[in-house]
């Protein structure tokens, strides 16, 4: 009976019910459309930062994180990795060997970043060989390299070349090898551009005489959502003798571009909504102020003031639904839509993907915890839209309410 008053109290007043609740509704459109293309370009992001090099996780030794020795490894083998095998929500492993060495050619040298790979694991995980300038790519058996286009530049070296690197090897011993350049690869950062140095996963630990020993396993998950779980989950798997890194710890710099990002979306939203609960706390405040007769006529002829109250809240809710409704009604198939068809980008931002290897799209993030933040986010409006006029029913005089005085309240 309360239900169907209130809903009937609501169309009373047609157009100032439609009015707020298209108010929510699009606050609520704009807020989703915004925080799912935050969203979704912060998960491309993450996903090419780390398909381009750390990865989602990284399972390492516990000393290397502060140490980055070659002294400091992980076994590569069967036995190590079979519970990350086993783990529904990884869809890649890939074992490395980082190191570092000095490259020298002729009278001239740098240090060098050597990386360790699998060719056709490292291929279908990051696609490195669209970065091929020239040259062709490694397979698991080659005894070459493939070096930066900056590093290339610095040397004078074209395919065919060869370079020496030396260093430090497992326990102390020497690392020291010639190698010809089997192709040449450009990568949109000149930092990396300049010191990037791969070979095969057996050629390195040849190199580095450290056996069947990586110094990281790098994975990657289905779902970005499913990191903290994935970590948990390997943590209680492997517990203190392998350190599990997240994305957040193996690129700080880029989760705390995301974090700053994210916040000043998130205060725009608040700026949003602050306005569209001005505009629904004034028609709460009317709903009240223009029916304080009929609320006085109420109260005299036996409802209590806390049915009466909750007859307001009723009502209010029933206004908040269909807002929310409304809203979801809109940006769910615009939602849709930019998932399946998402955003071109252009200029220098889209030149810089398409060099990376990866596709110049903004897409949109379908994550459902996304429209349940908007909701709360209306309700709580709505909470704090009440709590003056529902102080002021409390308060109401029915006798100066029958009359119409201006002090019923």
């Amino acid at each position: 009976m309360l239900l169907r008053l209130a809903w009937r109290n609501l169309w009373r007043q047609k157009r100032r019910t439609l009015l707020t609740a298209s108010a929510l509704a699009l606050a609520l459109l704009l807020s989703l459309m915004t925080r799912a293309l935050q969203e979704g370009s912060y998960a491309l992001g993450i996903d090419h930062a780390a398909r381009f090099y750390t990865g989602l996780i990284q399972l390492q030794n516990p000393d290397y994180a502060d140490s980055l020795s070659i002294d400091d490894l992980l076994p590569y083998s069967d036995d190590f990795i079979r519970p990350v095998q086993e783990h529904p929500d990884i869809s890649d492993r890939l074992p490395r060997l980082e190191s570092f060495a000095l490259a020298a050619v002729d009278e001239h040298s740098r240090g060098v970043m050597v990386i360790g790979v699998i060719p056709e694991l490292e291929e279908g995980y990051s696609n490195l060989s669209r970065k091929l300038i020239s040259g062709v790519f490694l397979t698991e058996k080659d005894t070459q390299i493939l070096i930066g286009q900056g590093l290339a530049e610095y040397f004078h070296l074209s395919v065919g070349d060869e370079m020496v690197l030396y260093g430090q090897g497992y326990r102390g011993q020497t690392a020291a090898g010639v190698y010809r350049v089997k192709g040449i690869l450009h990568f949109p950062m000149p930092q990396l551009d300049r010191q990037l140095v791969y070979m095969p996963l057996q050629l390195a630990q040849t190199l580095y005489s450290t056996g069947d020993q990586v110094s990281a396993w790098v994975l990657h998950t289905h779902y970005l959502a499913a990191l903290p779980q994935i970590i948990r989950d390997l943590q209680a798997l492997y517990g203190s003798q392998v350190n599990v890194r997240s994305w957040q710890d193996l690129s700080p710099e880029l989760a705390q571009q995301i974090l700053m990002d994210k916040v000043s979306g998130i205060v725009m939203i608040y700026v949003l909504y602050g306005i569209v609960g001005f505009a629904l706390f004034a028609t709460v405040l009317m709903m009240i102020l223009e029916r304080q007769r009929e609320f006085a006529v109420m109260l005299a002829t036996g409802m209590s003031r806390g049915r009466l109250v909750r007859l307001v809240i009723t009502e209010s809710v029933l206004l908040s639904l269909l807002g929310i409704f409304l809203g979801m009604l809109v940006a769910t198939p615009i939602l849709i839509y930019f998932w399946f068809y998402p955003i071109e980008m252009t200029g220098e931002a889209a030149q810089m993907m398409l060099e990376s290897g990866f596709e110049p799209i903004l897409p949109v993030s379908l994550n459902p915890q996304l429209v349940i933040d908007q909701v709360i986010a209306v309700m709580v409006l709505l909470i704090i839209s009440l709590v003056y006029p529902l102080l002021r029913i409390s308060r109401l005089k029915i006798v100066s309410a029958l009359k119409g005085g201006t002090h019923a309240y």
